[in-house]
């Protein structure tokens, strides 16, 4: 199966959180978190279309504005989530600049973003020719765990607890299109837009005989028609789709694993973070954090197919393989080396 989606972690485990989430064959993607994005080229970034923030400490925000420097200009609709009190701190951020030469810029570039509460989502959206002043529209509605719902996927949203509100996230592909090539080819036709318009048929579950016109190959000024069943049938199989968690600054409780387990439920991958070791794990505890041990037992427990360690502290910045070493033996169910560790980190 090609995937639909190729998430990358932008920076290294020592360094800010930023999970990229490009979209195969589009000009598309997600990211969760909003750290330092420096390592990012303006091209991939400039690609981004909706931005999913666990919290605005520092470390998971501060990329704001070189993204919103590269944006500026362009005509674009851009999507960010956040905890209670991030529309605050966003439009902390959108105040401390001056905005007298955006009316300048011919084309519309507006952010609209999403505060979610546990059960109310407040969307404002921001101008950019308004110097990024809230057009005065607030718009409240109930929230049920989903972030975002489109045809081909869904991004749901948890809260978790790190002394304050962060969120953890979860995005589901429904199911994958695999177009068969081959099949294309002994049909003679030719790959091309109506591809992307066939396939969002199939997403919304548009009625079987929903005839799909498709340029002719020999003739470019006529179409062929098929029946949308009928051409499923011949070119594609379905497959299940891509899944992946995103969990980053939680605290190692009860409460907060009981719900990362519902959200990273049999994910394809989990990105997860591990700052600290279980031989601090009384640090982890006073610094609401995640030991290695804690996200390998976790990972674990959701039967995750692969997961991905990031966010260490800087105290393991000579033995980041103690923290991999420890998330592994968990996940294996393996007894964690503790005083091992321990007597390692002493030296």
């Amino acid at each position: 199966m090609v995937p639909s989606y190729l998430p990358r972690l932008v920076n290294g485990p020592f360094e800010d959180p930023a999970l990229f989430v490009p979209f195969r064959y589009q000009q598309r993607a997600m990211l969760f978190d909003l750290g330092d994005i420096a390592a990012l080229p303006a091209r991939d970034i400039l690609k981004i279309t909706h931005i999913f923030i666990s919290h605005t400490h520092m470390d998971h925000f501060v990329g704001f504005d070189r993204l919103l420097r590269i944006f500026l200009g362009r005509d674009k609709d851009l999507f960010l989530w956040g905890p209670q009190g991030f529309l605050a701190n966003l439009e902390g951020k959108l105040a401390g600049y001056c905005w007298n030469l955006v009316k300048n810029y011919p084309n519309r570039l507006i952010l609209r973003a999403i505060e979610l509460h546990p059960n109310r989502a407040i969307v404002k959206d921001y101008p950019c020719r308004n110097g990024f002043t809230a057009d005065g529209t607030i718009r409240e509605m109930p929230f049920d765990g989903v972030a975002l719902a489109e045809p081909e996927l869904t991004v749901r949203a948890v809260h978790l607890e790190h002394g304050i509100p962060v969120l953890g996230f979860s995005l589901h592909e429904r199911f994958h299109i695999n177009i068969m090539k081959k099949q294309l080819e002994n049909l003679e036709l030719a790959p091309g837009p109506w591809l992307k318009r066939f396939k969002a048929l199939l997403y919304r579950g548009a009625d079987p005989q929903t005839p799909v016109r498709i340029p002719s190959p020999n003739h470019p000024d006529s179409e062929l028609q098929f029946p949308l069943a009928d051409l499923q049938s011949a070119i594609a199989r379905i497959t299940p789709g891509q899944s992946l968690a995103y969990v980053a600054d939680a605290a190692g409780t009860d409460e907060n694993f009981i719900k990362i387990r519902k959200l990273a439920a049999n994910v394809d991958r989990l990105f997860i973070e591990a700052a600290f070791s279980d031989a601090h794990r009384e640090i982890a505890r006073r610094k609401r954090h995640l030991t290695a041990r804690q996200a390998g037992d976790l990972a674990r427990s959701c039967r995750v197919k692969q997961y991905h360690l990031f966010h260490y502290s800087p105290r393991y910045t000579d033995c980041p393989e103690w923290l991999e070493a420890e998330a592994d033996k968990a996940f294996r169910g393996q007894a964690t080396p503790t005083d091992e560790i321990m007597a390692r980190l002493k030296r």
